[in-house]
């Protein structure tokens, strides 16, 4: 085994590959989580075997009913491309402890019960069909274990228990050919990265994967930050917000039981326009039903935010500069992203009277014009004051009510901001 470096020497290691490693990934802005396991079947929170105080071996008897159909995760990666998502991340292993792939290292797992069938693999297959970046969720927690909880207290159930989340990760990062993305969660019951061993396990693994991606849930910084149910910009570091779509659980609900707490195509507008004002991704999940198929309620959804990036995905795709929230509201109430020169205004109330006005930008503007048609729209210009002329009367986004429009400046566009900022320009919002 090659040599472990020091926690400052592997961070500094990791940064000087980051760049490269992480091109992709600050490219594709969107994609999909997929939550889905032994929790599935019960439909109601993918923690039930801790909150409803479950019986370990009463709780293994879910897998004979856990039957997900042949070809399951084909429907998720139709819908994750439909999507204009890039790349979907599976719970490989939740913290319920039953693995979805061929596991040496784990016997609870899908080829020995429920399906007997490898789920990863036919994920894996069905995303690479697609041509989806491959993300694999992978528990820290574990309460199937029998040294899950004592690794807390007793060195040597501590050394056993990290021995097993290493075999573990290692099958998923040998057993499928090149995986993108190491998405870990939760690392209880240790509370330092010393705990988890991570220095060590995370080296090993990237000396398998050199070109891996991992999040900063092992207790590490590694190469992004997660922030969970809320979109909060972090200003100095890659991220990526989760959210679920549901609102209530990760796993399968039933539809009748999340009512309002769906989102439509604007809301995940809403999230993905403030994460590329940002420079953030937005991972967003759904939780198939027990067969596997995805919830219908997220299919419409989905699929006309997939046909709105096909026209307007240039304000989100690809290298975006980082901005402080979404400066530029205007009387139309937009938020922006931005790229070099140009600002993207992404337009949630059209103005029916023909003018819009976005204050505060200082530098002069060259040309304006409505993305997804390429129609010019006139404008005048003064001191800190756009006024965007003789538009449209109606609205011009037929697909999301979400219109675009491309402000090009002779330079990166500065600001200045006023003493009162209105609600959309902080750099973070509650769904």
């Amino acid at each position: 085994m090659a040599t472990i470096l020091s926690k400052p020497e592997y961070e500094a290691s990791i940064a000087a590959t980051r760049d490269k490693r992480m091109a992709w990934w600050r490219d594709a802005r969107f994609g999909m989580f997929v939550h889905f396991g032994l929790y599935t079947v019960l439909g109601r929170h993918e923690w039930a075997m801790a909150i409803e105080s479950w019986q370990v071996k009463k709780y293994e008897k879910l897998a004979d009913k856990f039957l997900p159909k042949p070809g399951a995760p084909k429907e998720w990666a139709k819908l994750a491309k439909a999507a204009g998502m890039k790349y979907i991340v599976l719970t490989t292993r939740h913290h319920e402890g039953f693995s979805l792939w061929d596991s040496k290292a784990n016997p609870y797992n899908a080829v020995n019960y429920g399906p007997k069938r490898d789920i990863v693999k036919e994920f894996v297959e069905a995303a690479r069909e697609q041509k989806l970046k491959v993300g694999f969720y992978s528990s820290l927690m574990d309460w199937h274990h029998p040294d899950g909880g004592a690794a807390a207290y007793d060195s040597a159930a501590r050394k056993r228990f990290n021995d097993y989340i290493y075999a573990l990760n290692e099958e998923l990062l040998t057993q499928y050919g090149k995986i993108d993305i190491l998405w870990y969660d939760v690392p209880e019951p240790m509370q330092n990265w010393e705990g988890w061993n991570s220095l060590e396990i995370n080296q090993r693994l990237r000396a398998i994967q050199p070109d891996l991606i991992i999040d900063n849930r092992s207790r590490l910084d590694e190469d992004f930050g997660t922030p969970e149910e809320h979109i909060t910009v972090e200003k100095d570091r890659d991220w990526e917000a989760c959210m679920t779509f549901n609102g209530l659980s990760w796993g399968y609900v039933d539809a009748a039981q999340v009512g309002p707490y769906s989102y439509n195509a604007q809301r995940i507008l809403r999230m993905l326009s403030t994460c590329a004002s940002g420079a953030g991704n937005l991972l967003l999940n759904i939780g198939p039903a027990p067969d596997g198929s995805v919830p219908p309620e997220a299919v419409e959804p989905l699929t006309t935010v997939g046909k709105w990036l096909a026209k307007n995905g240039e304000c989100a795709y690809g290298k975006v500069d980082r901005i402080s929230g979404n400066w530029g509201y205007g009387s139309g109430i937009c938020s922006i992203s931005q790229k070099k020169n140009r600002a993207y205004l992404w337009n949630w109330i059209w103005p029916r009277d023909g003018e819009l006005v976005v204050g505060g930008y200082t530098t002069k503007l060259k040309s304006a014009k409505i993305l997804a048609t390429g129609e010019n729209i006139a404008f005048t210009q003064e001191k800190y004051r756009i006024t965007l002329k003789d538009m449209p009367k109606e609205p011009q986004d037929k697909i999301a009510g979400v219109a675009v429009i491309v402000l090009e400046f002779e330079s990166t566009p500065e600001t200045i901001r006023f003493p009162a900022r209105p609600p959309l320009t902080q750099g973070r919002i509650y769904t």
